[in-house]
């Protein structure tokens, strides 16, 4: 991931000064969007899914996982690779996480969105093991 920040000049009343974010925050913001949508099991990939489940078992989620952005001036470009849920439209849920990801980017963030990348890298399918693991949860 880049180390780009954006820094714009900001003047609220008669109060002058800069913002700087840094990429990290414009990931893990739209990282947290994504998570929302419907469809989306996981972000990232095989081996940052495994990295990300040994965080999330101590407790430091990285809700930036399975994002990276690139951020310029004036502009934001994004690659996110995802788990879909299995039965959902893979060219329905990928333009659903291109809207929740420049939403969270225009209206968070300040920035225009270049391109959203998606790459769906499986397909979660519930199991017997998964139904039992719920069921457990409930009792």
């Amino acid at each position: 991931m880049s180390q780009n920040k954006i820094t714009a000049p900001q003047q609220h009343g008669t109060v002058g000064g800069k913002t700087v974010i840094e990429d990290s925050v414009v990931a893990k913001l739209t990282g947290i969007a994504i998570r929302e949508v419907k469809g989306v099991h996981a972000l990232g990939g095989g081996a940052a899914r495994v990295a990300g489940a040994i965080r999330d078992i101590v407790g430091n989620t990285d809700l930036a996982q399975g994002v990276s952005v690139e951020v310029g001036e004036r502009q934001v470009a994004a690659d996110i690779s995802l788990v879909a849920e299995y039965p959902v439209a893979l060219q329905d849920l990928s333009d659903r996480v291109r809207v929740a990801a420049a939403k969270a980017i225009t209206e968070l963030v300040g920035l225009d969105v270049a391109e959203i990348n998606v790459t769906i890298n499986d397909v979660h399918v519930p199991s017997e093991d998964d139904n039992d693991k719920e069921e457990a949860r409930v009792n």
